[in-house]
């Protein structure tokens, strides 16, 4: 099928749905699904580390039906 988009596990997905033959690209960005939380570390004017830091981003999935 042309220009579809699966959503779910990637190898269970090209297993089941993709013929071997018709892959042009598949594109990952990994890490997918570290279960970590990733931070922004900051430094000090002079480049010393700081211990200053942000959450930049979470990386875990969950099914979310929506709202």
């Amino acid at each position: 099928m042309k220009n579809t988009l699966y959503y779910g596990d990637n190898l269970e997905v090209l297993r089941l749905h993709v013929q071997d033959d018709s892959v042009d690209l598949i594109y990952l960005d990994p890490p997918f699904k570290s279960d970590q939380d990733y931070n922004v570390l900051f430094a000090e004017h002079d480049g010393a580390k700081s211990a200053a830091q942000i959450l930049a981003f979470e990386d875990t999935w969950e099914w979310n039906t929506g709202g």
